[in-house]
């Protein structure tokens, strides 16, 4: 049946063999032969194959085809199959009859009735072989789905065939066919497959029924699969579903036993515990009742085992494994949220709910804590989604620590994991909708209306409208003014009030509209609100429900007979009512904002008699001052922005009332500067509303400015000369004047004061208002006030007559920058004269409200006047370093925008003084900071942390002898209150941070390059003796450089799978074990890059090691354990030099376990010590002095064995340690003894002498074990 060549006639061979086994009366154990039998099966796969490459042939020829007939003639394509021979019947030689091939299978079929293979075990095994590989080796033409039922049913038939007694034991045959079908159950779904599935699950489970061997093979195939399954996440994947398949065809004892076995699999190595995690879900899923929930006995179902395993692997050491358990809890947590008792049990095992213990309640919080913040994505995100399952189990309160982990959460560099967070916090919300929970959500999620995903700020902006404004709109029946009664006498009214406001407001609506206004919710609230009115998604419904509850608030306060100034308005009603009305003008009342601003401005007035009037921001807690002074002054401002933004739908009659009662308003000059701007907001809104055109707008705004200009001016001027005056009058008379006049000028003056500051503060308004208004009677004013702080008298006879306003009036004298300052913005004549004065004052101003305004509006004049501003940013950047937090804050944001829109440029000094932030004293400084580095550096200017790092490490430690930093760059005190200079341990933690937030930013090319260029420049040059290392900061340098390159950090990661993959690929993808060229490229040449690398830096090293111990340096420890390290890390490349120089080798062996040996004896001697002095603190009372001694002596004694164990402990300590590190260089490669090396030999006991020529009092016994030590070994015992 081997036709050499031609598979036709092989085939045609085992057919007329097959033949003669049918014939009647034919001796079939004589026809009959194993190598006849194994021939034939042969033949059939050599048919099948020679096929397969036939369509490969037919389509090269093809392709070549047209061209060689189009320079021919086309004369080729006729004789084009006689190239190959065409058989006797008109079939090819090099395909396949298929009437030819189907018989020869039907006629196997019908001998495996008349042969028996149990003599035969390589023959049956032959065929179940090739029965199994047909079905993939078919050729395309049997892709017909008829055509290949009828081989699949022949090759089942052949199977079944193979499993029957008289061809062997069952078993061995049941196993063997299983082994053979276990490729093909493997695959990836196809036809293959699904025949493979359907005849083990069955074919040979109904055999198993009948055959106890044939049964133990099929319930062990699902284990022989878990060994056998691949590591890509998809063909994994596809194995499970394989797996299950058939678990879900074995009998229910079967099924548990099988459940154990993944339950040990957990247990085991890495691929093995992530099959065990796939599995786990679909098995929990497939039985009834998993959790026990039906059982009668109190015993411990599988289904818990199987949670309490995802639970444990939750903190696996492999991230790929917790991610995938951390998802099929949430996954498991879904299917068991539908039953009841279900849901109790689940409680129980994950510590969730009532009456469970706080231990257990303690793993399942602190898993989810520390995943929030894992450093896999894949794994942040599985336990987002799992936070967000738990919700509804939740009873009680809500974790306030993972509270704050999912609101951190909300800033994670990747999108999904940001998306996770809104939907974790958004369900907690909903859960929970007052409290720490609507607190934690407010500052958390409304500051993604600003992010850069499109998609994320609309989640933003559906959730607030969902959780925020239909929970408000739905309280509008409830906050009626007629669903309540009025209450009976009560001991505290205000309190009741509180107490019968909350229930008329249920579900935490007055707690959320109070924490809406907070100052750093506010801008993210304008923000949504503006986005959702331009949306069109905003509904009236939401400005009637706030006008009810203030309405309702108001009326139930008079019920209490409570007095009318107290009141205020629910916290937040008026703010949120301001915003939504811009866009709902219709949906609020005018009689109603006419009603509370006469009640507003009535009450100001009560106010303003009692108490002064405090400038002090509104939305600061101040409890010395009374609320109509804050509280009522903000709700004051959110009222007239209302009126503002309903002027247009305002009668004409009622809008010029309107804008004559503010006008008056502000002629007062007695207002809270935040209403100041209000009114003039609103009243140049409703000149522009009601004027028929825009230039009689204009004309109108023109004349009321000028004519409150003017009244400004004079106040300012009036206070002045009063200032003046009193001063003259207490300098120049002798005596002085009496003092009751004097006190009466001082007492006027007082009360000018807060009466100039709010001029001052308007005409700064006016400016922005109108720009075109004649400014030159209020600029000398200014500019006197601006410089009355330098008092430099002309004549030195007599003395100054002045007395700096910058003392006796501070509140104007900042004012008054800021007013100068708006008129620069709207001037560039005047801000070029007077923008080295705003400088000048940044550097020497004592307060630090005036340093925080004029950063702010430094940070103005920078996007005006970029180029004037240009040659000032290092002062500017000298408020990083403020001492005041507000102030360093206030200059970091600023800066940080304006490097955003490049505005400011990277470079100088600029990049080093940001540095400092990152440690700063301020937690939300360095949060800031950390997001800046860790986020928008790292997208827009990614080599900014390589280019500047070296510098960066000789100016936090404040060192001058580095290339790039001169003392003409910056002063001595600039650069000291940019350093952290120092060598105790808070500044070296302080400036590692720094450096490894820096490193994190480098792509593994720059790291390469930032090791080399500190070797070069910082070892090298303390190497060549360009950097002092006896200087304090040169030492600090150095040590800094030998903990970078220590550091985990700067390594670069030497796996398979090692390749750069972004952010957001899932952790499974490492293991899928494929990579692209390009990445293998990359690999190759990272090693090559790392070898060279590493050649030249030993070198350094050596050299550097040598001048420390001649310095007798105590640096030389921190070289030497950054050496040791070196040496682990890059024992590949570092394994050449060694080889090549042995005596290098043998130095490097010696020194570190001399360096290892003497810190493990320094940490043995401090393990001493304490346990010494906590020996003595035990000591007893002096009156039990016999015994004392007694017990004294013993201690010493135990303390003097103890001394003797941990040196020798320490010395056996380093000799492994720096034995297992150059055994890795080596490869296994034996060590060369330190016999060899010429080390002071011990001399014998009789002559041994310590120290100084002391006798030493060394037991004879340790000289000798020292003597006979093996240093030549590498074994470790």
């Amino acid at each position: 049946m081997d036709a050499g060549g031609n598979p036709r006639l092989s085939l045609l061979a085992s057919d007329v063999y097959l033949s003669l086994l049918l014939s009647p009366n034919a001796p079939v154990l004589s026809l009959f032969a194993p190598m006849a039998f194994v021939s034939l099966l042969h033949s059939v796969r050599k048919s099948v194959r020679s096929r397969q490459a036939a369509p490969e042939e037919d389509s090269g020829s093809g392709a070549r085809a047209p061209a060689k007939s189009k320079r021919k003639g086309g004369r080729r394509g006729s004789g084009s199959r006689n190239s190959r021979g065409v058989g006797n019947d008109g079939v090819e030689e090099g395909e396949i009859d298929e009437r030819l091939f189907f018989a020869v299978l039907e006629k196997l079929v019908l001998v495996m009735d008349l042969i028996h293979l149990d003599r035969f075990p390589d023959s049956l095994k032959s065929l179940v072989h090739t029965v199994a590989e047909l079905p993939t080796m078919v050729p395309d033409s049997f892709c017909n789905p008829s055509v290949h039922r009828k081989l699949t049913n022949l090759c089942s038939q052949l199977l079944r065939a193979a499993l029957r007694p008289e061809h062997g034991d069952q078993a061995n045959s049941a196993a063997e066919v299983l082994k053979s079908l276990s490729p093909l159950i493997m695959l990836a779904k196809s036809e293959v497959r699904t025949f493979a599935l359907s005849f083990v699950t069955n074919c040979m489970v109904d055999a198993g029924k009948e055959c106890e061997g044939i049964k133990k093979a099929v319930v062990n195939l699902p284990k022989y699969l878990v060994q056998k399954a691949p590591e890509k996440s998809e063909l994994r994947a596809l194995a499970v579903e394989s797996i299950m398949e058939i678990f879900r065809a074995l009998e229910y004892g079967d099924r548990v036993s099988f459940v154990e076995y993944v339950v040990k699999m957990t247990e085991g190595k890495s691929s093995f515990r992530l099959l065990a995690v796939d599995l786990i879900v679909p098995i929990v899923m497939s039985l009834k009742d998993p959790l026990g929930v039906q059982a009668n006995e109190a015993n411990d179902p599988w289904g818990l085992r199987c949670l309490q395993v995802l639970i444990k692997r939750g903190s696996d050491s492999n991230s790929a494994i917790r991610a995938r358990s951390l998802s099929n809890l949430v996954h498991l947590v879904g299917f068991f949220a539908n039953d009841d008792r279900s849901c109790k049990i689940l409680k129980e095992v994950l510590g969730i709910g009532d009456g469970v213990s706080r231990k257990t309640e303690a793993t399942i919080n602190n898993l989810l804590k520390i995943r929030c913040l894992d450093e896999k994505a894949a794994v942040r995100k599985a336990a987002l989604n799992l936070v967000t399952k738990l919700t509804s189990f939740y009873s009680g309160s809500f974790d306030e620590v993972l509270l704050k982990t999912m609101g951190m959460a909300c800033s994670d560099p990747l999108v999904s994991i940001r998306k996770a967070a809104v939907s974790a916090l958004s369900e907690a919300f909903r859960k929970f909708p007052d409290g720490i929970v609507a607190t934690e959500w407010l500052h958390s999620v409304p500051r993604l209306i600003s992010d850069n995903e499109s998609s994320i700020q609309e989640e933003c902006e559906n959730v607030f409208l969902e959780l925020v404004l239909e929970k408000i709109s739905r309280v509008r029946l409830a906050g009626s003014p007629h669903n309540y009664s009025a209450p009976y006498k009560l001991h505290d009214k205000e309190k009741d009030f509180e107490r019968q406001i909350d229930l008329l407001f249920p579900n935490g609506a007055l707690g959320l509209l109070r924490e809406i206004c907070n100052g750093e919710v506010v801008p993210w609230i304008k923000k949504i609100c503006k986005s959702l009115g331009k949306k069109n998604q905003l509904r009236p419904v939401v400005a009637t429900a706030l006008q009810n509850m203030i309405k309702a608030s108001e009326s139930l306060w008079l019920s209490q007979s409570l007095p009318i100034e107290k009141w205020t308005a629910p916290q937040g009603a008026w703010f949120l009512l301001s915003e939504v009305s811009a866009f709902l003008p219709n949906a609020v009342d005018w009689q109603f904002l006419h009603h509370h601003w006469q009640l507003l401005d009535k009450t100001r007035l009560d106010c303003e008699k009692k108490t002064p009037l405090t400038h002090g921001d509104w939305h600061d807690d101040n409890d010395d001052a009374e609320p109509c002074s804050v509280t009522w002054a903000g709700d004051r401002v959110f009222l007239l922005q209302t009126m503002s933004n309903i002027s247009l739908e305002l009668p004409p009659d009622p809008a010029a009332d309107l804008a004559h009662n503010l006008l008056k308003r502000i002629e007062g000059f007695d207002m809270h500067p935040t209403e100041v701007n209000a009114h003039v907001k609103v009243l140049r809104t409703v000149c522009k509303q009601k004027a028929l055109s825009a230039a009689e707008a204009d004309a109108l705004i023109l004349r009321w400015v000028r004519q409150l200009l003017s009244k400004a001016t004079q106040v300012i001027e009036k206070y002045i000369s009063e200032n003046t005056q009193a001063n003259e009058e207490g300098s120049f008379f002798t005596p002085p004047r009496s003092g009751n006049r004097r006190g009466r000028r001082s007492m006027t003056t007082s009360e000018l004061l807060p009466q100039a500051t709010i001029a001052a503060y308007t005409v700064g308004s006016l400016v922005i208002v109108c720009p075109s208004v004649d400014l030159s009677t209020v600029i000398p004013l200014l500019h006197k006030i601006i410089t009355s702080g330098d008092l430099h008298p002309k004549s030195k006879l007599l003395p100054a007559p002045q007395v700096s306003l910058k003392d006796v009036a501070a509140s104007l004298y900042i004012q008054g920058w800021l007013t100068m300052g708006k008129i620069c913005l709207i001037d560039g004549k005047i801000a070029k004269r007077y923008i080295p004065l705003f400088v000048q004052e940044l550097e020497k101003s004592d307060s630090a409200a005036l340093r925080n305004n004029l950063v702010v509006m430094m940070a103005d004049f920078c996007v005006r006047y970029t180029a004037l501003i240009d040659c000032h940013i290092a002062k500017i950047t000298r408020c990083l370093g403020d001492p005041c937090e507000l102030v360093r804050r206030q200059t970091f944001i600023l800066l940080s925008r304006l490097l955003q829109r490049d505005y400011v440029k990277w470079r100088g000094m600029l990049f080093l003084r940001f540095l400092s932030s990152l440690v700063d004293e301020s937690e939300k400084i360095r949060e800031l900071a950390d997001f800046l580095f860790g986020n928008i550096l790292r997208v827009k200017a990614p080599l900014l942390a390589y280019n500047s790092f070296v510098e960066a490490i000789f100016v936090l430690n404040d060192c001058r002898a580095h290339g790039g930093h001169y003392s003409s760059q910056s002063s001595q005190s600039e650069s000291r209150l940019f350093s952290i200079r120092g060598t105790d341990e808070i500044s070296r933690s302080k400036r590692m941070r720094i450096y490894t937030c820096l490193l994190k930013q480098m792509a593994p090319e720059h790291l390469l390059a930032t090791f080399a260029k500190i070797c070069a420049e910082i070892l090298a040059a303390a190497s060549d003796g360009m950097l002092s290392i006896e200087d304090a900061t040169g030492q600090s340098v150095l040590q800094d450089a030998f903990q970078i390159l220590a550091c985990k950090e700067i390594r670069l990661p030497t796996s398979r799978n090692s390749t750069l993959e972004s952010p957001e690929m899932d952790d499974e993808s490492n293991g899928s074990g494929g990579t692209s060229p390009a990445a293998a490229k990359g690999r190759v040449i990272s090693q090559a890059v790392r070898k060279s690398l590493i050649q030249n830096t030993i070198p350094i090293f050596i050299e550097l090691k040598r001048l420390l111990e001649s310095k007798n340096s105590p640096l030389t420890g921190s070289l030497m354990d950054c050496l040791r390290l070196l040496l682990k890390d890059y024992k590949n490349e570092i394994d050449e030099i060694l080889v090549a120089d042995k005596q290098l080798q043998r130095e490097l062996l010696y020194d570190m376990q001399k360096h290892e040996s003497a810190k493990a004896r320094s940490e043995a001697a401090e393990t001493v010590a304490v346990m010494g002095k906590s020996g003595n603190n035990h000591t007893p009372q002096a009156s039990n002095a016999p015994s004392g001694g007694l017990r004294q002596s013993k201690s010493s004694n135990e303390l003097q064995s103890n001394s003797r164990v941990a040196s020798a402990l320490a010395d056996a300590a380093a000799e492994a340690t720096a034995r297992s590190v150059l055994r890795e260089v080596n490869r296994g490669t034996s060590t060369p003894p330190l016999s060899s090396l010429k080390v002071p030999k011990v001399r014998s006991c009789n002559g041994a002498t310590g120290s100084r020529g002391a006798p030493s009092n060394r037991p004879r016994e340790v000289l000798e074990s020292l003597r006979r030590q093996p240093f030549g070994s590498d074994d470790e015992g």
